[in-house]
């Protein structure tokens, strides 16, 4: 089993208590540091090496997405996941673009965050459901007078499956299991979804996919 090696980033020490009571009791997860401050973090990346770092948004010293943005600079292996307060589309599209895989408001479920931390530890990207659900609603607004038109871009009816189950955030495993196809096989229909459309995240097959009706609102 693969141990991911987390990180705790909130200026609120009850709140990384509580993360801490929480996953010390989860077998493939452990706590490498934890810090009230984004730029004692920084400073510890090399040092301590985090697979995932669980992060803030609204830091004292440096915001949440700043402090994301410098951890993709430094160490793009490391995946951030926002745990935050903020459930609005500016903050959640700030932190997408800042490099961010996964964004869980405070109020949800432990099971949440726990799904998130692993699947942002897999190479994926976790989109929180009343988040991922903001972020279409407000796009389709802003892109109402946009028309992409018919076709799709040379996309293959697999691929388009593919792209479907991608933009509703399932994971490669995820997807294998459903479509009857192995991981890899997915992992290759990203990478030519990727090359024909002319995108490079997750955040971007979500707005294709809606506009082009694979998924719904």
């Amino acid at each position: 089993m693969m141990t991911i090696r987390l990180m705790l980033v909130d200026d609120h020490e009850v709140v990384r208590s509580g993360l801490r009571m929480l996953l010390e009791g989860e077998p493939d997860v452990e706590i490498v540091g934890e810090f009230g401050l984004a730029k004692e973090a920084l400073d510890s990346l090399e040092r301590l090496k985090p697979d995932v770092i669980v992060m803030d948004i609204g830091l004292p010293d440096l915001s949440g997405i700043d402090a994301t943005s410098e951890v993709k600079r430094l160490s793009e292996g490391t995946a951030v996941v926002a745990l935050t307060i903020h459930e609005d589309e500016e903050y959640f599209f700030k932190m997408l673009d800042a490099g961010a895989s996964g964004y869980v408001p405070k109020r949800a479920a432990p099971d949440e965050l726990l799904t998130a931390i692993r699947t942002a530890a897999m190479g994926e990207v976790y989109l929180y459901p009343s988040m991922a659900k903001l972020l279409v609603k407000d796009y389709l607004t802003q892109e109402s007078q946009t028309n992409m038109g018919g076709g799709m871009d040379g996309l293959t009816d697999r691929e388009q499956e593919v792209l479907a189950h991608l933009a509703d955030g399932a994971t490669n495993l995820e997807i294998g299991e459903t479509l009857g196809i192995s991981p890899k096989t997915v992992a290759r229909h990203r990478e030519n979804i990727m090359r024909k459309l002319g995108m490079h995240s997750r955040t971007e097959l979500v707005k294709y996919a809606i506009r082009k009706g694979i998924i719904q609102a």
